[in-house]
């Protein structure tokens, strides 16, 4: 008997041509809906190609959205936990680097930075959401290349590495295989306009009716940037 929820479309391309292992880095202070927000759409693709996911970082032990700078009220005790699959050392190859945004990447993040750094060059795909666009800049590989990220700490991450052509008024921006998504819930519009592309537009409209999710089509689109973007 089937247990298929989602069957896939006849127009979906073949498992051989398509991204089907994605490595996710996290490091304490990551952003929940940077996360969990591409992660449930790829869940559902899971039902349609055989993929699979690595959930990386510096040990095994939890991983959480708790700021380590402290950032949260001091009454406040309130974060989500995710149990990493393998360390930096230990990951296996992959097609597709995520690289999530959050405070903590405001502080010491060396082990990540080296790690992302390392497989950057040898991935098919980089998806970074949010403020993880600076992190990959600050590695020097989207030196020349466009970009973007959340509206709120874009001097701040920009300023971190100028060499890279940002752009402000973006839901994400698309260069070669670089995909940049802006502020936290842009990450979803940028990876349904990822499926939409790599794995075929039927799959990407089924995935998101199944979450009852309509994503802005338009990468452009951005009413956070300011009347000055």
């Amino acid at each position: 008997m089937s247990t298929t929820i989602l069957e896939r479309p006849a127009s979906a391309r073949p498992d051989e041509e398509v991204p089907l292992t994605f490595g996710l880095v996290l490091y304490n202070g990551f952003q929940a809906l940077d996360v969990f927000g591409p992660i449930d759409a790829l869940n559902i693709l899971s039902f349609i190609y055989p993929i699979k996911l690595y959930v990386l970082a510096e040990s095994l032990d939890p991983v959480t959205t708790k700021s380590p700078q402290g950032f949260e009220h001091p009454g406040s005790d309130f974060s989500q936990r995710i149990l990493p699959t393998h360390t930096f050392e230990s990951a296996p190859t992959f097609d597709v680097l995520i690289v999530p945004g959050g405070v903590g990447n405001r502080g010491p993040i060396d082990a990540a930075l080296s790690y992302i750094g390392k497989v950057a060059p040898e991935v098919q795909y980089i998806f970074t959401i949010c403020t993880g666009s600076g992190m990959v800049a600050r590695t020097g590989f989207l030196d020349g290349r466009r970009a973007t990220t959340n509206k709120k700490a874009f001097s701040r991450i920009t300023a971190l590495r100028p060499q890279v052509q940002w752009v402000k008024r973006a839901r994400w921006v698309v260069d070669g295989n670089i995909w940049t998504a802006s502020g936290v819930s842009a990450g979803l519009d940028a990876i349904f306009a990822f499926i939409r592309e790599i794995y075929g537009s039927e799959v990407a409209s089924l995935i998101s009716a199944f979450m009852e999710y309509e994503p802005h089509s338009d990468p452009s689109w951005d009413p956070f940037a300011g009347p000055d973007a």
